[in-house]
């Protein structure tokens, strides 16, 4: 496979996939988009005419269909997901499905058999992984610089679900459509904190709805009410003994949005963002070894850089990064980027600190 070609179902100018999928796909060699879908003829042809991509659709079929999609990206909202992927996969086209994958667990197991059925490749938008410091962060840790992980707290802020929103957002607060603070900002973080220091073995939970009702702005400041919790605290310890704590809130905190402490028997290293989504944000990696008393900035080699685009930032750095994997795993049959049946892990643990919450009793994971 030389150049792999990529359609984008959700690929309307201002949404996620512009401000992503579309910089590094345009950034990065080896890839192309050609197709984009939307769900109006309107948003279709101001997508053709933005991104300058010669096929654009008012229906995912006719993507599905183009002999040049090799990868369809399903980039839309969560409750679509279960009909999108399932179409993408009868197709049998290489399916990259954005985080979360479904809307519960049962939907992801389903995906997930429906693909392996299918024997189709699979791939899921878990990208915060592949941010250079914490790859260093991880090699850090590997190479004993801080010694044994005993401990790791971290603290970060979701940035929307705050008191106010817009008509097109309401669907943030509302636990049934798959884009809370757990599933999303939440999710993330934790799921970059079991990549770099493994799974949980044991958790407890509490989710709290800290806000009850919300104000649609652009709508005559109308108030909805909120069912899905902004406030989540998960404690537990992880496979390898070490203890963790993870705090996510709703909106955003006049003081540190993000702050991700590893803290080893002979080092401390210590991550930190403006923004409290990991899977977007630059990060800020800090550490201390042995005698030293204090945490210095440390610069990142430029080898955990490697694969992404020079002057790409925001969004788009990691999800490049995932698409810089996935090419070399198409090219040379290999399998490292996460897929869905790694994000079934994910919907699982989501559901083990529900229950937690929910039961009030800590939950053996595994």
């Amino acid at each position: 496979m030389s150049t792999i070609g990529v359609g984008i179902i959700g690929g309307s100018p201002g949404g996620w996939a512009s401000l992503s999928h579309i910089p590094a796909l345009q950034a990065l060699p080896g890839f192309e988009l050609r197709a984009v879908s939307t769900s109006r003829r309107e948003s279709a042809a101001a997508a053709a005419q933005e991104f300058g991509v010669a096929a654009a659709f008012d229906h995912h079929a006719a993507l599905l269909a183009h002999p040049g999609v090799d990868v369809v990206v399903v980039a839309v909202k969560v409750p679509h997901h279960r009909e999108l992927v399932s179409a993408a996969i009868d197709a049998g086209k290489t399916v990259y499905s954005e985080w979360p994958l479904a809307l519960n667990l049962a939907e992801a197991t389903e995906l997930t058999r429906r693909a392996e059925a299918a024997g189709v490749r699979t791939v899921i938008g878990l990208q915060g992984r592949y941010h250079p410091e914490l790859r260093y962060a991880r090699r850090l840790i590997e190479d004993g610089r801080i010694g044994r992980v005993i401990g790791t707290t971290l603290v970060g802020s979701g940035m929307v679900w705050n008191g106010q929103t817009t008509k097109a957002h309401t669907y943030w607060f509302d636990d049934s459509q798959g884009a809370t603070p757990l599933s999303g900002a939440a999710l993330h973080a934790i799921d970059a904190l079991n990549v770099t220091l493994g799974n949980f073995d044991r958790l407890s939970a509490d989710l709290v709805r800290g806000r009850t009702e919300v104000t649609v702005t652009d709508d005559d400041n109308r108030v909805v009410p909120v069912t899905a919790p902004d406030q989540i605290s998960v404690l537990g310890t992880l496979e390898n003994g070490a203890a963790a704590s993870v705090f996510y809130r709703g909106g955003s905190s006049r003081g540190d949005n993000f702050r991700w402490e590893i803290n080893g028997t002979d080092g401390d290293l210590v991550l930190t963002a403006p923004w409290g989504n990991i899977q977007v944000t630059d990060l800020t990696l800090q550490a201390g070894f042995g005698d030293a008393a204090t945490v210095s900035p440390l610069a990142v080699p430029a080898q955990y850089s490697a694969g992404v685009p020079d002057g790409l930032v925001g969004p788009a750095r990691n999800v490049a990064a995932l698409y810089t994997h996935l090419g070399r795993d198409l090219r040379e049959g290999t399998h490292t980027v996460p897929d869905f049946t790694y994000a079934a892990t994910r919907h699982e643990l989501m559901d083990a600190i529900a229950r937690a919450s929910r039961e009030g009793a800590a939950q053996r994971l595994g």
